[in-house]
């Protein structure tokens, strides 16, 4: 069966070149990938000298400004169709997982590494069932239930920056917050306290650090060396996945005893134990295998996504020191002594809370996503065949002035009602920073409220007297699995 996958709008995606404008309550003609506008493919390797793999989705941006919303692209052997337009991406992300999946390439890239298959990567029947244990873990109830722990952990990153602070040290922005989500995600994970805040020997961390690089690293390699002989960092590589899977192991024994006590079972306290609960569900269908697949995945996708949002996010603000005025006053008059704080505090911070929109609107973790068709289909008005991949930019209607005026400003108050004019009224429709469908990011609300937290404690406790960049110039965007930004340092100065 094919289906066909049309902007709500009358107008096609795009046209080529000389083509007669449409006519509404006429069906659009169906054109064929090749007949797209796109940059010139050279022979064997298409576009792929053309790409720059740490500069990919600037790549990507750069040829939808210029051939236009739907456009053809071959990397290697393989056509993509690219695609900008966010009905029609949204369009797609609703159509998971029954019309489109996520790159077979990624999924085989793990499996090899040795990381087993979790919510990110499941398809199909596997991907539903663990889709039921993980949102279950991730259910706004129960992550409100993990602030105690979030807390502890930001009063050691608290500790940690007044030390810095007071001698006077820059600190390093990324590697800093990623301390903070380690801490977080592993101590909510395994029920166990993981503290790098407060080592110098960031075990986890470290390993991790291999790991998430590797995997984009290989999913855009043309040639699979690994298969057939390794070198240094790929041992490396064995050794730090063999490490975490052997931690993960561990920590569910622990939890397995721990959940003997009836009370415990009725109400786990952490992630690690609320899956396992769930996996132990009567026709669950769900292994021990699952759960360490999902615990290894929200350790690295915890670890890099939300310290990575979080970097951009007090970038932006210090570069629009009257955003971090008006925060500060929020938090000064809504929150009392950390320690003291509330989930419901918390959701009083709403142009914080806006501020996160904005920032994610300007530079998303994820500027593009990617998903395969599973059979012939058509997308637009455009013909495609069953494994294309498709690949959707999410940062070209986020940044357009017909869209959000000002688009390239950062104001926050365009998320508040106090400025509707400033963003269409279903802004949250066209900046999708967790995605959209029934595969949006499950773990959204912990976040959310991790960034909160962070930026509440940040502004509470300190002055943020800079935000450099290596350069001085602006921040330099590396794409690496998610955009992050290059070598950020801040210098704190402890507030009277």
């Amino acid at each position: 069966m094919k289906m066909s996958f049309l902007p709500p709008s009358d107008r096609p995606a795009s046209q080529p070149p000389g083509a007669m404008p449409h006519q509404p309550g006429m069906p659009l003609p169906v054109r064929r990938l090749r007949d797209l506008p796109g940059p010139r493919q050279w022979p064997i390797v298409g576009n792929a000298l053309q790409v720059q793999l740490d500069k990919v989705h600037q790549n990507v941006e750069g040829w939808v400004k210029h051939y236009g919303p739907m456009l053809h692209v071959r990397l290697g052997g393989f056509p993509l169709l690219v695609i900008s337009d966010h009905e029609l991406i949204a369009t797609l992300l609703r159509d998971r997982p029954e019309g489109f999946r996520r790159p077979s390439r990624m999924q085989e890239i793990m499996s090899e590494m040795g990381i087993q298959d979790g919510v990110f990567v499941a398809e199909g029947e596997h991907w539903a069932r663990q889709r039921r244990m993980v949102m279950a873990s991730f259910a706004p109830g129960q992550v409100r239930a993990y602030l105690p722990a979030l807390l502890g952990v930001a009063a050691r990153l608290r500790t940690r920056w007044a030390r810095a602070a007071g001698l006077g040290q820059s600190i390093e922005l990324q590697p800093e917050l990623m301390r903070f989500t380690v801490d977080a995600i592993a101590g909510l994970a395994f029920g166990t306290e993981v503290n790098t805040i407060e080592s110098d020997e960031d075990v986890i961390q470290r390993h991790l650090d291999q790991i998430f690089p590797t995997i984009w690293r290989r999913s855009h390699a043309i040639v699979r060396y690994w298969k057939w002989f390794k070198l240094p960092r790929d041992r490396a590589l064995d050794r730090s996945v063999k490490a975490v899977n052997v931690a993960i192991r561990g920590f569910m024994g622990d939890a397995r005893l721990r959940l003997q006590d009836p009370a415990r079972r009725a109400a786990p306290p952490n992630l690690l134990e609320a899956m396992i609960v769930a996996a132990d569900e009567p026709g669950s269908g769900m292994s021990d295998d699952d759960v360490v697949g999902n615990v290894f995945t929200m350790l690295l996708a915890g670890e890099d996504t939300t310290a990575t949002s979080l970097s951009w996010m007090i970038y932006l603000m210090s570069r629009n020191p009257h955003t971090l005025q008006r925060a500060r006053q929020e938090v000064d008059s809504t929150l009392g002594d950390l320690q003291n704080w509330t989930a419901d505090d918390l959701g009083k911070l709403d142009y914080l809370e806006a501020c996160i929109h904005e920032s994610m609107r300007i530079k998303p973790v994820g500027p593009f996503n990617v998903v395969q068709a599973l059979k012939d289909t058509v997308v637009g008005d455009v013909r495609i065949r069953a494994g294309t991949s498709v690949v959707m930019v999410m940062r070209h209607d986020t940044l357009r002035d017909d869209t959000f005026p000002q688009a390239d400003c950062f104001m926050p108050e365009r998320w508040l009602d106090e400025a509707t004019q400033l963003a269409p009224h279903h802004a949250k429709r066209v900046s999708m920073p967790f995605g959209a469908g029934p595969r949006i990011c499950p773990g959204r609300y912990l976040a959310l409220l991790e960034i909160k937290l962070v930026a509440a404690m940040l502004l509470q406790h300190f002055d943020i007297t800079s935000v450099d960049t290596p350069d001085g110039g602006e921040a330099d965007e590396h794409m690496a699995l998610t955009m992050v930004p290059v070598g950020l340092k801040m210098r704190l100065k402890l507030r009277a």
